[in-house]
Protein backbone atom coordinates (compact mmCIF):
# COMPACT_ATOMS: atom_id res chain seq x y z
CA UNK A 1 0.00 0.00 0.00
CA UNK A 2 3.19 2.41 0.80
CA UNK A 3 4.45 1.59 -2.47
CA UNK A 4 1.02 2.47 -4.08
CA UNK A 5 0.34 5.32 -2.48
CA UNK A 6 4.07 6.81 -3.63
CA UNK A 7 3.26 6.08 -7.03
CA UNK A 8 0.00 7.78 -7.08
CA UNK A 9 1.64 10.90 -5.09
CA UNK A 10 4.51 11.15 -7.84
CA UNK A 11 1.80 10.76 -10.49
CA UNK A 12 0.19 13.73 -9.20
CA UNK A 13 3.14 15.57 -8.64
CA UNK A 14 3.72 15.20 -11.60
CA UNK A 15 0.79 16.28 -13.70
CA UNK A 16 0.56 18.98 -11.23
CA UNK A 17 3.90 20.59 -12.46
CA UNK A 18 3.20 19.87 -15.96
CA UNK A 19 -0.14 21.61 -15.90
CA UNK A 20 0.95 24.80 -13.84
CA UNK A 21 4.14 24.91 -16.53
CA UNK A 22 1.57 24.12 -19.53
CA UNK A 23 -0.73 27.13 -17.92
CA UNK A 24 2.81 29.73 -17.47
CA UNK A 25 3.39 28.91 -21.01
CA UNK A 26 -0.25 29.83 -21.97
CA UNK A 27 -0.35 32.79 -20.19
CA UNK A 28 3.05 34.54 -21.17
CA UNK A 29 1.71 37.21 -23.62
CA UNK A 30 3.30 36.80 -27.12
CA UNK A 31 5.56 39.60 -28.62
CA UNK A 32 4.18 41.77 -30.97
CA UNK A 33 5.14 42.36 -34.60
CA UNK A 34 7.05 45.32 -33.67
CA UNK A 35 8.63 43.89 -30.38
CA UNK A 36 10.02 41.49 -32.76
CA UNK A 37 11.17 43.45 -34.84
CA UNK A 38 12.91 45.71 -32.47
CA UNK A 39 14.70 42.47 -31.28
CA UNK A 40 16.28 41.71 -34.81
CA UNK A 41 17.51 44.99 -34.84
CA UNK A 42 18.94 45.10 -31.54
CA UNK A 43 20.67 41.45 -32.57
CA UNK A 44 21.84 42.78 -35.70
CA UNK A 45 23.26 45.83 -34.72
CA UNK A 46 25.89 43.62 -33.01
CA UNK A 47 26.69 42.22 -36.39
CA UNK A 48 27.06 46.09 -37.74
CA UNK A 49 25.03 49.11 -39.66
CA UNK A 50 22.81 48.18 -42.42
CA UNK A 51 22.24 50.49 -45.25
CA UNK A 52 19.84 51.93 -46.55
CA UNK A 53 17.97 53.87 -49.45
CA UNK A 54 14.76 56.15 -49.73
CA UNK A 55 12.62 55.30 -52.83
CA UNK A 56 15.39 52.64 -53.96
CA UNK A 57 13.15 50.70 -55.99
CA UNK A 58 11.15 53.60 -57.68
CA UNK A 59 13.33 55.28 -59.92
CA UNK A 60 16.91 56.43 -59.89
CA UNK A 61 19.48 58.56 -62.15
CA UNK A 62 18.80 57.09 -65.24
CA UNK A 63 15.45 55.31 -65.02
CA UNK A 64 11.92 54.73 -63.16
CA UNK A 65 9.68 52.07 -62.66
CA UNK A 66 11.26 49.06 -64.02
CA UNK A 67 10.65 45.55 -62.34
CA UNK A 68 13.20 44.88 -59.51
CA UNK A 69 15.49 47.87 -60.53
CA UNK A 70 17.80 49.85 -58.06
CA UNK A 71 20.64 51.96 -58.48
CA UNK A 72 22.21 50.02 -55.00
CA UNK A 73 21.63 46.38 -56.75
CA UNK A 74 22.75 47.96 -60.06
CA UNK A 75 26.16 49.08 -58.45
CA UNK A 76 26.98 46.29 -56.01
CA UNK A 77 24.38 43.65 -56.77
CA UNK A 78 23.01 43.76 -54.25
CA UNK A 79 19.60 45.62 -52.29
CA UNK A 80 19.58 48.16 -49.43
CA UNK A 81 19.05 46.12 -46.28
CA UNK A 82 16.97 48.89 -45.45
CA UNK A 83 14.65 51.02 -47.70
CA UNK A 84 12.96 54.16 -46.76
CA UNK A 85 8.58 55.39 -48.21
CA UNK A 86 7.34 58.40 -47.77
CA UNK A 87 3.33 59.11 -46.92
CA UNK A 88 3.18 62.43 -47.46
CA UNK A 89 0.00 63.43 -49.77
CA UNK A 90 -2.13 60.43 -48.12
CA UNK A 91 -3.93 62.46 -45.62
CA UNK A 92 -5.40 64.28 -48.98
CA UNK A 93 -6.92 60.97 -50.33
CA UNK A 94 -4.15 61.39 -53.35
CA UNK A 95 -3.10 58.34 -55.77
CA UNK A 96 0.71 59.50 -55.43
CA UNK A 97 2.72 60.91 -52.52
CA UNK A 98 4.51 64.01 -52.75
CA UNK A 99 7.06 62.64 -54.59
CA UNK A 100 4.96 61.75 -57.28
CA UNK A 101 5.25 57.71 -56.11
CA UNK A 102 1.46 55.73 -56.86
CA UNK A 103 0.61 54.90 -53.63
CA UNK A 104 -0.39 51.19 -54.82
CA UNK A 105 3.08 50.75 -56.44
CA UNK A 106 4.75 52.29 -52.84
CA UNK A 107 2.27 49.19 -51.30
CA UNK A 108 3.43 46.48 -53.67
CA UNK A 109 7.45 47.33 -53.12
CA UNK A 110 6.57 47.71 -49.02
CA UNK A 111 5.37 44.22 -49.12
CA UNK A 112 7.94 42.93 -52.00
CA UNK A 113 10.79 43.82 -49.73
CA UNK A 114 9.52 42.62 -46.18
CA UNK A 115 9.57 39.06 -47.99
CA UNK A 116 12.74 39.36 -49.45
CA UNK A 117 14.51 40.13 -45.93
CA UNK A 118 14.39 43.66 -45.61
CA UNK A 119 13.75 46.37 -42.98
CA UNK A 120 10.94 48.84 -43.96
CA UNK A 121 10.97 52.23 -42.60
CA UNK A 122 8.28 55.13 -43.26
CA UNK A 123 8.32 59.07 -42.77
CA UNK A 124 5.05 60.54 -43.60
CA UNK A 125 5.34 64.82 -44.18
CA UNK A 126 1.47 65.85 -44.58
CA UNK A 127 0.51 69.15 -46.05
CA UNK A 128 -0.37 72.07 -43.40
CA UNK A 129 -3.76 71.34 -42.57
CA UNK A 130 -3.92 75.90 -41.78
CA UNK A 131 -3.34 77.29 -45.13
CA UNK A 132 -3.32 74.13 -47.75
CA UNK A 133 -6.72 74.08 -50.30
CA UNK A 134 -7.52 70.93 -51.92
CA UNK A 135 -6.40 73.02 -55.00
CA UNK A 136 -2.57 73.50 -53.16
CA UNK A 137 -0.51 76.34 -54.75
CA UNK A 138 2.86 77.29 -55.67
CA UNK A 139 5.52 75.96 -53.87
CA UNK A 140 6.03 75.72 -50.73
CA UNK A 141 2.24 76.72 -50.17
CA UNK A 142 0.14 74.22 -48.16
CA UNK A 143 2.92 71.63 -48.11
CA UNK A 144 4.91 70.43 -44.83
CA UNK A 145 7.84 73.19 -45.36
CA UNK A 146 4.80 75.90 -45.56
CA UNK A 147 5.64 77.82 -42.40
CA UNK A 148 3.90 80.74 -42.73
CA UNK A 149 1.31 80.60 -39.77
CA UNK A 150 2.91 79.53 -36.51
CA UNK A 151 -0.28 77.70 -34.93
CA UNK A 152 -0.56 74.73 -37.01
CA UNK A 153 0.00 72.13 -34.10
CA UNK A 154 -2.12 74.26 -31.84
CA UNK A 155 -5.07 74.22 -34.35
CA UNK A 156 -5.05 70.36 -34.82
CA UNK A 157 -4.74 69.57 -30.74
CA UNK A 158 -8.61 69.07 -29.54
CA UNK A 159 -10.54 72.10 -30.23
CA UNK A 160 -8.24 73.84 -32.20
CA UNK A 161 -9.69 74.86 -35.82
CA UNK A 162 -8.58 72.33 -37.91
CA UNK A 163 -9.08 69.22 -35.38
CA UNK A 164 -11.78 67.72 -37.03
CA UNK A 165 -9.60 68.00 -40.59
CA UNK A 166 -6.89 66.32 -39.21
CA UNK A 167 -8.74 63.23 -37.29
CA UNK A 168 -9.67 62.40 -41.04
CA UNK A 169 -6.13 63.17 -42.15
CA UNK A 170 -5.32 60.77 -39.31
CA UNK A 171 -7.61 57.95 -40.36
CA UNK A 172 -6.81 58.38 -44.07
CA UNK A 173 -3.27 57.19 -43.39
CA UNK A 174 -4.12 54.94 -40.80
CA UNK A 175 -6.81 53.23 -43.40
CA UNK A 176 -3.29 52.88 -45.83
CA UNK A 177 -1.30 51.32 -43.00
CA UNK A 178 -3.77 48.83 -42.69
CA UNK A 179 -3.26 47.43 -46.32
CA UNK A 180 0.56 46.28 -45.38
CA UNK A 181 0.36 43.01 -44.97
CA UNK A 182 0.69 39.88 -47.25
CA UNK A 183 -1.25 37.65 -48.82
CA UNK A 184 -1.50 35.74 -46.25
CA UNK A 185 -2.40 38.64 -43.45
CA UNK A 186 0.99 38.79 -42.23
CA UNK A 187 1.23 42.57 -41.28
CA UNK A 188 4.83 43.62 -42.15
CA UNK A 189 6.59 45.44 -39.54
CA UNK A 190 7.47 49.22 -40.07
CA UNK A 191 9.62 51.89 -38.64
CA UNK A 192 7.49 54.78 -38.44
CA UNK A 193 9.20 57.95 -38.33
CA UNK A 194 7.07 60.74 -38.13
CA UNK A 195 7.43 64.61 -36.75
CA UNK A 196 10.73 64.46 -37.48
CA UNK A 197 13.63 67.26 -37.75
CA UNK A 198 12.05 68.87 -35.17
CA UNK A 199 14.34 70.77 -33.25
CA UNK A 200 14.51 72.75 -36.89
CA UNK A 201 12.16 74.96 -37.77
CA UNK A 202 11.48 73.82 -41.72
CA UNK A 203 8.63 71.84 -40.88
CA UNK A 204 5.14 73.09 -39.31
CA UNK A 205 6.11 71.19 -36.62
CA UNK A 206 9.25 72.61 -35.92
CA UNK A 207 10.48 74.17 -32.46
CA UNK A 208 9.94 77.59 -33.59
CA UNK A 209 6.19 76.69 -34.68
CA UNK A 210 5.32 75.15 -31.56
CA UNK A 211 5.94 74.69 -27.44
CA UNK A 212 7.34 71.52 -26.16
CA UNK A 213 4.32 70.14 -24.76
CA UNK A 214 2.11 71.08 -27.87
CA UNK A 215 4.70 68.96 -29.91
CA UNK A 216 4.40 66.00 -27.57
CA UNK A 217 0.36 66.53 -27.51
CA UNK A 218 0.62 66.19 -31.59
CA UNK A 219 3.14 63.08 -31.14
CA UNK A 220 0.76 61.46 -28.63
CA UNK A 221 -2.25 62.32 -30.83
CA UNK A 222 -1.11 60.17 -33.70
CA UNK A 223 0.41 57.53 -31.69
CA UNK A 224 -2.41 56.79 -29.67
CA UNK A 225 -4.53 56.79 -32.81
CA UNK A 226 -3.03 54.41 -34.85
CA UNK A 227 -2.42 51.97 -31.41
CA UNK A 228 -6.38 52.35 -30.76
CA UNK A 229 -6.28 51.31 -34.36
CA UNK A 230 -4.64 48.01 -33.64
CA UNK A 231 -1.05 49.12 -35.33
CA UNK A 232 1.12 46.45 -33.32
CA UNK A 233 3.50 46.68 -36.01
CA UNK A 234 4.96 49.89 -35.87
CA UNK A 235 7.75 50.88 -33.90
CA UNK A 236 8.32 54.27 -33.29
CA UNK A 237 11.41 56.59 -34.21
CA UNK A 238 11.97 59.86 -32.73
CA UNK A 239 14.63 61.99 -34.60
CA UNK A 240 15.32 65.22 -34.59
CA UNK A 241 17.83 67.09 -36.99
CA UNK A 242 21.96 66.99 -36.44
CA UNK A 243 23.10 70.13 -34.72
CA UNK A 244 26.46 71.44 -33.29
CA UNK A 245 24.06 72.06 -29.68
CA UNK A 246 22.47 68.75 -29.72
CA UNK A 247 22.84 67.82 -26.47
CA UNK A 248 21.32 64.93 -24.32
CA UNK A 249 19.02 67.74 -22.70
CA UNK A 250 18.13 69.05 -26.13
CA UNK A 251 17.29 65.85 -27.09
CA UNK A 252 15.15 65.79 -24.29
CA UNK A 253 12.58 68.89 -24.65
CA UNK A 254 10.34 67.21 -26.74
CA UNK A 255 11.02 63.36 -26.55
CA UNK A 256 7.54 61.97 -26.29
CA UNK A 257 9.06 59.53 -23.19
CA UNK A 258 10.94 56.09 -22.91
CA UNK A 259 7.13 54.24 -23.24
CA UNK A 260 6.23 55.42 -26.34
CA UNK A 261 9.84 55.46 -28.01
CA UNK A 262 11.30 52.38 -29.21
CA UNK A 263 14.23 53.89 -31.38
CA UNK A 264 15.93 57.28 -31.54
CA UNK A 265 17.81 58.49 -34.53
CA UNK A 266 19.31 61.67 -35.59
CA UNK A 267 18.84 63.23 -39.38
CA UNK A 268 22.33 64.16 -40.35
CA UNK A 269 23.65 66.20 -44.05
CA UNK A 270 26.75 67.58 -44.97
CA UNK A 271 25.88 70.52 -46.09
CA UNK A 272 29.40 72.20 -45.46
CA UNK A 273 32.55 71.19 -45.41
CA UNK A 274 33.72 68.11 -44.69
CA UNK A 275 35.59 68.67 -41.61
CA UNK A 276 32.60 70.86 -39.53
CA UNK A 277 30.24 67.59 -40.42
CA UNK A 278 32.54 65.03 -39.26
CA UNK A 279 32.81 67.14 -36.12
CA UNK A 280 29.16 67.32 -35.88
CA UNK A 281 28.24 63.67 -36.80
CA UNK A 282 30.37 62.70 -34.18
CA UNK A 283 29.52 64.08 -31.48
CA UNK A 284 26.04 63.88 -32.38
CA UNK A 285 26.10 59.94 -32.62
CA UNK A 286 28.67 60.19 -29.25
CA UNK A 287 25.69 61.42 -27.49
CA UNK A 288 22.98 59.30 -29.56
CA UNK A 289 24.25 56.27 -28.20
CA UNK A 290 25.43 57.02 -24.72
CA UNK A 291 20.97 58.03 -24.52
CA UNK A 292 20.11 54.89 -26.18
CA UNK A 293 22.35 52.84 -24.06
CA UNK A 294 21.17 54.83 -20.94
CA UNK A 295 17.22 54.49 -22.27
CA UNK A 296 17.40 50.76 -23.34
CA UNK A 297 16.49 52.07 -27.00
CA UNK A 298 17.93 51.32 -30.69
CA UNK A 299 20.05 54.03 -32.44
CA UNK A 300 20.06 55.29 -36.01
CA UNK A 301 21.43 57.79 -38.41
CA UNK A 302 17.83 57.95 -39.58
CA UNK A 303 18.85 60.43 -42.60
CA UNK A 304 22.42 61.13 -44.33
CA UNK A 305 23.67 62.33 -47.37
CA UNK A 306 26.37 64.28 -49.16
CA UNK A 307 23.73 65.94 -52.02
CA UNK A 308 25.38 64.56 -55.65
CA UNK A 309 28.28 62.71 -54.14
CA UNK A 310 30.90 65.78 -55.13
CA UNK A 311 33.46 64.23 -53.30
CA UNK A 312 33.29 60.76 -55.13
CA UNK A 313 35.18 59.23 -51.98
CA UNK A 314 32.69 60.22 -49.14
CA UNK A 315 31.26 56.98 -48.39
CA UNK A 316 34.86 55.22 -47.00
CA UNK A 317 36.61 58.80 -46.59
CA UNK A 318 34.21 60.71 -44.50
CA UNK A 319 31.25 58.18 -43.40
CA UNK A 320 32.56 55.31 -42.45
CA UNK A 321 35.32 56.38 -40.44
CA UNK A 322 32.87 58.26 -38.27
CA UNK A 323 29.60 55.37 -38.26
CA UNK A 324 32.07 52.79 -37.77
CA UNK A 325 32.80 53.87 -34.16
CA UNK A 326 29.46 54.12 -32.96
CA UNK A 327 26.93 50.99 -32.26
CA UNK A 328 24.31 51.71 -34.73
CA UNK A 329 21.43 50.11 -36.21
CA UNK A 330 21.48 51.43 -40.09
CA UNK A 331 22.49 54.75 -41.83
CA UNK A 332 19.81 55.84 -43.99
CA UNK A 333 20.53 57.72 -47.69
CA UNK A 334 18.26 60.06 -49.35
CA UNK A 335 16.79 59.02 -52.78
CA UNK A 336 18.03 59.31 -56.10
CA UNK A 337 16.04 61.34 -58.35
CA UNK A 338 17.49 63.25 -61.53
CA UNK A 339 19.24 66.60 -60.59
CA UNK A 340 19.32 65.60 -56.93
CA UNK A 341 20.73 62.28 -55.35
CA UNK A 342 22.38 60.89 -52.14
CA UNK A 343 22.55 57.65 -53.26
CA UNK A 344 25.18 55.05 -55.59
CA UNK A 345 24.85 55.22 -59.42
CA UNK A 346 26.50 52.51 -61.38
CA UNK A 347 27.80 55.41 -63.97
CA UNK A 348 28.71 58.01 -61.26
CA UNK A 349 32.53 58.30 -59.98
CA UNK A 350 31.57 57.45 -56.65
CA UNK A 351 30.67 53.90 -57.08
CA UNK A 352 34.00 52.42 -56.97
CA UNK A 353 34.40 54.10 -53.21
CA UNK A 354 30.46 52.28 -52.80
CA UNK A 355 31.70 48.63 -53.93
CA UNK A 356 34.50 49.76 -51.15
CA UNK A 357 31.55 49.76 -48.52
CA UNK A 358 30.23 47.15 -49.67
CA UNK A 359 32.59 44.39 -48.92
CA UNK A 360 33.44 46.23 -45.24
CA UNK A 361 32.60 43.39 -42.68
CA UNK A 362 30.28 45.89 -40.63
CA UNK A 363 28.27 47.38 -43.69
CA UNK A 364 25.21 45.01 -43.90
CA UNK A 365 23.14 45.06 -46.96
CA UNK A 366 20.05 42.64 -48.24
CA UNK A 367 22.13 39.32 -48.44
CA UNK A 368 23.90 39.77 -44.94
CA UNK A 369 21.01 40.18 -43.01
CA UNK A 370 18.12 37.43 -44.42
Amino acid sequence: MKRLSFIIFHLSFSVALLTACTTQQKVEPEKTVAQQLEERLDTLRNKGYMFGHQDDPFYGLTWEYQKDSSDVKNTCGDWPAVMGFELGGIEMGDAKNLDSVPFDTMREEIIKHYQRGGIVTISWHPRNPVTTTDEGGSWPQGTAWDVSDSTVVKNILPDGTQYERFQTWMQRLSDFLATLKTEDGEKVPVIFRPWHENTGSWFWWGEKLCTAEEYKALWNMLQDKLTVDGFDNLLWAYSPGMAADLTEEKYLERYPGDDRIALVGIDGYQWGTKEDFVSQLDQNLDMLTSFAKDHGKIAALTECGLKNLTDPTWWTSTLLPVIDKYPISYFLVWRNYKEEWFGPSPAQPDADYFRQMYTYERSLFLNEIK
